[in-house]
């Protein structure tokens, strides 16, 4: 009996045990550049074809609905990512470099045993740590960050040199599709990028509702198409590699965007479009297949402790995300209730304070640097679509409004995400004061988001907003 009650506490303790770094999952994350959410066939692009492999992988995986960046602009967000901290917390407010006293994803992974590998973006992600990856593959290596040989053969070098030293690997493969150039634009026809497998045309192009369907946006949104099955392309190629090499079954596989697209009224900014992502997670034997979570709220800050905790190994210290794996598990998380955004300093150093919440239903912008006569500049202008909104300004008064809107804001934005997920309509602007009651309390929940996680901007925000506090 004493010898069975032995054998058993032992078999307890074995179970309970560590996994050793041998033993530890493989992780790939695959980043795709300005890609917006909806512009993906799992997560309602009608585009046929648009996607297929990311379609396959939600469909092997489980999709979030619920998937939001923080930040929607490319250094920053992958900063978040790397941390599990909000901007104002990891340093990286801009185009800035991760405070030296923080922790990182890849460095903590390295401790573990794992070999790091950072395939494109390489200026972009933890740039003063490089020495916490094994191997980086920058995109001039890449055929611009766009070719699908290159990147296979990259994973393929990292998969070997890991296999060599016996350990578990961590790749990023960060692809720069879409982001400008657009494949086919004049931008890219001085600077040659791999060819593409097809081509959109104008007439089969998706005009987001947020855009007005003139004929240049539409031959933009043909270009920047066409780069996002460029993309997918390679995301396939990676996913095959990795089959092929028989570590499917051994890898948990996260694919997102970084953030909408370079388009006005999505990148650099706090609209829906802006920070909405499609979030899909693969994990053989903890997924189910096809699956899909419509209630809950992830976010950027969530990445690095998912996968510490799907390496088996803890947090971070002080990180403002969590671990989404009980979500993975089937498990319900009923405190993510929401998300919360922001943007501090464009990829130009100009200085456009926003913040935002949302709740599910409503969506509040706070612009601090909105003041009437400030211009809001960014890269989303340097297309067709922008100069036709304004060309087109000069004879359509409703175009003339999103133009002006867009360039100069107001201080206070709020749309109910439900009916307006484009967010034309700015329910603190209506005549009347029925949303009054819902915009105090979405200003107020940001407002406790911003002492908690001891904000700087949230003095300008007390003097330019009127809250009501406890």
């Amino acid at each position: 009996m004493k010898l069975g009650c032995l054998r058993a506490f032992a078999l307890l303790l074995l179970l309970a045990a560590p996994a050793t770094a041998a033993e530890r999952m493989n992780l790939l994350f695959i980043t795709v550049d300005d890609m917006n959410c909806d512009s993906v066939g799992a997560f309602g692009c009608e585009l046929e074809g648009i996607t297929p492999n990311i379609d396959r992988l939600a469909s092997e995986g489980m999709a979030f609905d619920r998937g939001f960046v923080n930040i929607a602009i490319c250094q920053p967000t992958r900063a978040v990512w790397m941390t599990g901290r909000y901007p104002h917390r990891n340093g990286a407010l801009g185009f800035d470099p991760i405070n030296a006293d923080v922790p990182t994803l890849p460095e903590a992974l390295q401790e573990a045993g794992y070999y790091n590998a950072l395939i494109g973006k390489t200026n972009h992600v933890v740039p003063t740590r490089a020495d916490s990856f094994d191997l980086k593959v920058n995109q001039r290596d890449l055929g611009h960050g766009r070719s699908e040989s290159h990147y296979v053969e990259a994973v393929q070098r990292a998969m070997a040199e890991a296999k060599e030293a016996s350990k578990p690997w961590f790749i990023m493969a960060n692809l720069h599709d879409p982001h400008r150039p657009f494949a086919g634009s004049k931008q890219e026809k001085y600077r040659p990028r791999p060819a593409v497998t097809r081509t959109i045309t104008p007439q089969q192009a998706e005009v987001p509702a947020f855009l007005p369907d003139l004929p240049p946006v539409r031959r933009e949104m043909a270009e920047y198409f066409t780069s996002v099955h460029r993309a997918d392309d390679i995301v396939g190629a990676i996913l095959d590699e990795l089959k092929q090499a028989g570590l499917a079954d051994r890898t948990v596989v996260l694919f997102m965007s970084d953030h909408g697209m370079p388009l006005p009224f999505a990148k650099t900014n706090c609209y829906y479009h802006s920070n909405h992502t499609p979030w899909i997670v693969r994990w053989p034997g903890v997924t189910t297949p096809g699956s899909r979570d419509a209630e809950h709220f992830v976010s950027g800050v969530d990445v690095a402790p998912t996968l510490l905790a799907a390496a088996g190994l803890e947090n971070l210290p002080d990180t403002d995300g969590s671990s989404i794996v009980p979500l993975l598990e089937g498990r319900q998380q009923p405190e993510r209730n929401g998300v919360f955004t922001m943007i501090n300093t464009t990829s130009g150093k100009n200085a456009y304070t926003m913040r935002g919440v949302q709740d599910g239903q409503y969506l509040y912008i706070w612009n601090g640097w909105a003041d009437g006569h400030t211009r809001f500049r960014n890269e989303s202008q340097s297309g067709r679509s922008m100069r036709a909104m304004v060309a087109a300004a000069k004879n359509n008064p409703d175009i003339a409004a999103r133009v002006q809107h867009f360039l100069y804001r107001t201080t206070e934005e709020m749309y109910d995400l439900e009916n307006d997920p484009d967010c034309l309509v700015n329910l603190i602007a209506e005549p009347n004061d029925q949303y009054t009651p819902r915009a105090t309390a979405m200003s107020k929940r940001l407002w406790h988001w911003m002492r908690d996680t001891n904000d700087p901007a949230r003095e300008q925000f007390e003097q330019q907003v009127e809250l009501a506090l406890d």
